[in-house]
């Protein structure tokens, strides 16, 4: 598989603590990668460091095989990452309709753009169903599914999910990780899913990086490290 995202020996630092420490990460095309660990282990941090929200101290992202760190986090959605901040953060006396065209505002093709809505609705279609609500009158598991729809209406090549299944009720969260396995399979969309539910992570994503303090401790194939004594006891609570 071709590379599309490449971090390398990345350091970042919040007011003299570092966040990121020497962390190098890479994803391919149509692959789905987790990053597992607890807060404030740096996963979000790396998220961060990709869509230019927080600039890097030293080392290298290249998206494409071109320079991505630098460039201002204005213009990366148009390059084609998006991302689904943790918390959701939709925009709630507004209509799911407008909230996902919200998602297209880098875009200038109509046609396009109304291809990926009917695609984006076909997908989850309890937003068809409530095409009109306001965003507010959502539940959590359906505003989460509208904030995804809302990324995929950039027509991305890279998908960063911060935390998708936090505060969503069980039934739901094996809803939005079936979508996030059909998104990548069917759109060839890279994922880089960032989630605090280890269990859930590794069960749809190809490889997995486990972090700790800023720093990276295990990576490999997800279904290898699911076996893994060291992620079964510091991710999984125990015996799986």
């Amino acid at each position: 598989m071709k590379e599309i995202l490449k971090l390398e020996n990345v350091e970042l630092y919040y007011d003299h603590v570092y966040a990121l420490k020497g962390v190098s990460v890479n994803l391919h095309e149509g692959e789905t990668v987790a990053l597992i660990g607890a807060n404030g282990a740096g996963k979000s941090s790396i998220l961060r460091a990709i869509t230019g929200l927080s600039g890097i101290k030293s080392g290298k992202i290249y998206y494409e095989g071109e320079r991505l760190d630098g460039t201002p986090a204005s213009q990366i959605v148009g390059r084609g990452i998006a991302m689904v901040p943790e918390g959701r953060r939709v925009f709630p006396y507004m209509s799911i309709k407008d909230n996902l065209l919200m998602g297209a505002f880098t875009r200038t093709d109509k046609a396009g753009i109304a291809d990926t809505l009917d695609s984006v609705l076909e997908r989850f279609p309890r937003l068809r169903e409530r095409y009109s609500q306001q965003a507010g009158t959502l539940s959590g598991g359906e505003q989460q599914m509208m904030v995804i729809g809302r990324a995929l209406m950039a027509n991305p090549k890279v998908l960063l999910l911060d935390e998708p299944s936090l505060g969503i009720a069980p039934k739901l969260v094996q809803e939005i990780a079936r979508s996030i396995v059909a998104i990548s399979r069917d759109q060839n969309v890279s994922v880089l899913l960032v989630e605090q539910n280890s269990r859930m992570a590794m069960s749809i994503s190809n490889r997995t990086y486990a972090l700790s303090t800023g720093s990276i401790v295990l990576e490999g194939q997800s279904k290898e490290l699911m076996d893994d004594k060291r992620i079964k006891e510091a991710y999984l609570g125990g015996e799986v």
